[in-house]
């Protein structure tokens, strides 16, 4: 089992009586089915529909104080900040940045027999594995404590997107993308059944009419990795960028439309041949029907 310190993560605190009433109107995930202990992944919307900022929301037990803890990229953390407070008006709630006493570590690779510090399951897929807020200068008492070898943030790195899963301001731009085109929608971060929320009436429409052609999938090359925001070309059409890549393994943005009108097995970013790699979380279409990776 393997822990690692996200150095890129930050943690917003969110708490007082209308707390939840107050996320459940703005983001992605249904509020009112989170409990003590569980996590929803979600994401903050412009009216448009396009992400300003995606989030695992974590609830504090009664016992340990109760509130709502986001889990966000550090960087989106004072553009989040903001955003909230706009939409504060008069609600009696307390909205705090925890990130230079709180930071994250992800534990993956086992199940840990204890736990260190505010716990919980990543939300998205359960072979990210577990999540624990706690002080950054804890780490290594929380792996010993958890029974896991401390590991450096680009193993965690590797293991994201050897999982094809997204990461925001690399495999898609805040601002710009949707939340089908950052698989939001297949990795649980979305609620259709839910009431309205900011942007909801445009993801709905895209989620109706399946007319989401953009999708950041994973890929697989061999040797040096093509460089991230690499245009991806076939038969000397542009369908695409290239996000995070290790390993031999990577994330692209793709117009998966054009792709299938091509020959998908002749992808290429940056002069690196890619592959389209289906993973078996993905319940969209692929160009070519390309069976799931084992």
């Amino acid at each position: 089992m393997k822990a690692a310190l996200l150095p890129d993560r930050g943690v917003i605190k969110v708490i007082g009586d209308g707390a939840r009433n107050f996320l459940q109107g703005l983001v992605t995930a249904d509020m009112l089915k989170l409990t003590p202990g569980s996590a929803r992944f979600c994401a903050l919307l412009t009216p448009q529909g396009k992400i300003i900022a995606d989030f695992i929301v974590v609830e504090a037990s009664p016992q340990d104080g109760g509130g709502f803890f986001l889990d966000t990229p550090r960087a989106l953390v004072a553009a989040l900040l903001e955003k909230l407070n706009l939409y504060k008006l008069r609600t009696k709630i307390l909205i705090e940045d925890l990130s230079e006493i709180l930071g994250v570590l992800a534990v993956w690779d086992g199940a840990p027999a204890t736990k260190y510090g505010l716990c919980y399951d990543d939300p998205r897929l359960p072979a990210l594995g577990m999540r624990s807020m706690i002080p950054p200068h804890r780490a290594a008492d929380a792996a010993a404590d958890l029974g896991a070898v401390l590991a450096a943030a680009d193993e965690y790195e590797a293991h994201r997107i050897a999982l094809g899963i997204p990461r925001g301001g690399i495999d898609f731009a805040y601002g710009d993308a949707f939340p089908h085109e950052a698989d939001m929608d297949q990795l649980g971060g979305v609620d259709f059944a839910k009431g309205c929320y900011v942007g909801q009436e445009v993801v709905s429409r895209i989620e109706h009419r399946g007319i989401a052609r953009t999708r950041a999938v994973p890929v697989r090359y061999d040797g040096a990795a093509p460089p991230s925001g690499a245009v991806i070309t076939t038969d000397g059409r542009q369908v695409g960028t290239m996000g995070s890549a290790m390993s031999g393994r990577g994330i692209a943005l793709l117009r998966l439309d054009r792709v299938a009108e091509t020959d998908s097995q002749a992808l290429n970013a940056g002069g690196v041949p890619i592959h389209i790699v289906k993973p078996h979380w993905a319940r969209f279409s692929f160009p070519g029907d390309i069976k799931a990776a084992e």
